[in-house]
């Protein structure tokens, strides 16, 4: 056993951290290779034995020492892992994070700044600032007063979007919030947990919210009201049409917000920008860099084009922003966020773009783009499998097996989801599953492959789909 000074001497001090990190990543490295693939084979129950087994009594009367608990724990924690990094684990909006963002993370976690006051972190504080004056002129490039919030992902900025909606519009009735069927979950839960109405959801028989049906839904509406438009679905990654939208929410009077979780790093991008066209009219607009941007969980923005909009953030809290400290020119850090203790998420951002640059992130997400663009057209070109009709999302391509159809109806779908667990429990593919209409206008299980890696080229899933045909083929019969 290890002597208790190993254990407990903090991780910026001595050379403890050094020896720690070389058993990490010798851990990592033993870890996939057990695994040999996207995805630990035999499913939850053999995964649940192989960790207990290796947890054994997690809190024993003495301990192990690090070096045994590093080793044991992270190695069974990668070989258990679904692995981002492998083309194949490609159902989520889960991406392998780039290696200088990965090390730029483990030194914000060394260092441990808490992003609740000035005193608990002076440097970083200032790299945040740094980061959000520019991620919101990236978004607004015209406002005078842009400016941002870092947060833990869509959920977060989607919340607080709407409860910024709702302070601003305070004393003029309850706020409306107007969607699609295809808007994220996370709206429906905000509206739920900020006292709201339930929302009114628009159908979307195109994937698309309409502003005809915006349009008609305001018409008649009592009350103050916020359209939510999605700049890339979760489950196929369309745009709504923004210009539009954003044109009938100002003749109503209503204000808009654009959840971008995953769509909003287009604008990185020269090339790709102008499918975001319209966006910085929204009065909000959420985006995630853990998504294309390649950052560790977590890094979400929410952007605002006046930056008055967060006053209704601000609280007062003696201890960590009191007034006279404010006045005498302490940063007031509170207000940044609805989170008291957080991360600085905002370092391993700066790092990124620093080191890659707007140009060196463009390339990252033009080649998910257009390795997307051609692997639809491999599954086009494929007697096994069809594509669902239509043009496809950012970087998401839909598509089943020849034998679905055959089988019809519901029990085509069960054949498409038998499909999907089965490479899960093989460990050879992690797919998505998204319900999705069909030429016929009917609704239908697809099979859901989400291009995120940022180096793998098309013909690298010629393979995987020749898979996915073979077990259409195994499972049919």
């Amino acid at each position: 056993m290890a002597p208790v000074d190993a254990v407990v001497t903090p991780a910026g001090f001595g050379s403890g951290l050094r020896a720690m990190t070389s058993v990490v990543l010798d851990a990592l490295a033993a870890g996939a290779e057990q695994r040999g693939g996207p995805l630990p084979a035999g499913g939850p129950e053999a995964v649940t034995r192989r960790v207990s087994a290796a947890l054994g009594e997690l809190l024993p009367e003495h301990g192990d020492g690090p070096d045994s608990a590093l080793r044991d724990l992270t190695t069974v924690l990668a070989a258990g892992a679904a692995d981002p990094s492998d083309p194949y684990c490609a159902a989520h909006l889960h991406v392998a994070p780039l290696a200088v963002a990965a090390a730029a993370d483990f030194a914000a976690s060394v260092l441990n700044p808490s992003m609740d006051s000035w005193d608990q972190a002076p440097a970083a504080s200032v790299i945040e600032q740094a980061v959000t004056d520019a991620l919101a002129a990236l978004v607004y490039p015209r406002a005078a007063r842009p400016d941002a919030l870092i947060t833990s992902g869509g959920t977060e900025s989607n919340l607080i979007a709407l409860l910024l909606t709702r302070e601003q519009l305070r004393g003029t009735g309850p706020i409306q919030v107007v969607c699609g069927a295809n808007a994220h979950h996370s709206i429906g839960r905000a509206a739920w947990l900020l006292g709201l109405p339930n929302p009114i959801v628009l159908d979307c028989p195109t994937g698309r919210l309409s502003p005809a049906s915006v349009d008609r839904a305001l018409r008649d509406l009592p009350q103050p009201a916020v359209v939510v438009a999605t700049a890339g679905t979760t489950d196929e990654g369309l745009i709504d049409p923004l210009p539009e939208l954003a044109e009938v929410a100002s003749a109503h009077g209503a204000r808009l917000h654009v959840d971008a979780a995953y769509g909003g790093p287009l604008l990185f991008s020269a090339e790709l920008a102008p499918r975001l066209t319209g966006i910085d009219a929204a009065d909000t607009v959420s985006f995630d860099l853990h998504k294309l941007g390649w950052q560790p969980v977590a890094s979400g923005i929410l952007a605002v084009r006046e930056a008055t909009t967060l006053t209704g953030l601000r609280i007062r809290a003696d201890y960590l922003n009191a007034a006279d400290d404010t006045a005498a020119g302490l940063p007031d850090l509170l207000g940044r966020s609805l989170r008291t203790s957080r991360r600085p998420d905002a370092f391993k951002v700066a790092v990124t773009m620093r080191a890659l640059g707007r140009r060196g992130i463009a390339m990252l997400i033009e080649h998910c783009v257009h390795t997307a663009e051609a692997l639809a057209a491999a599954v086009d070109a494929h007697p096994g499998l069809r594509r669902r009709p239509g043009e496809i999302g950012i970087s998401t391509v839909l598509l089943r097996p020849v034998e679905a159809d055959w089988a019809g109806g519901e029990p085509g779908d069960e054949l498409v989801a038998a499909i999907r667990r089965r490479l899960l429990h093989d460990g050879t593919a992690v797919l998505g599953r998204a319900a999705a209409a069909d030429a016929d206008g009917q609704h239908r299980l697809w099979l859901k492959i989400t291009l995120l890696h940022p180096q793998a080229s098309a013909d690298r899933f010629d393979t995987l789909l020749d898979l996915i045909s073979s077990a259409a083929g195994t499972l049919a019969r």
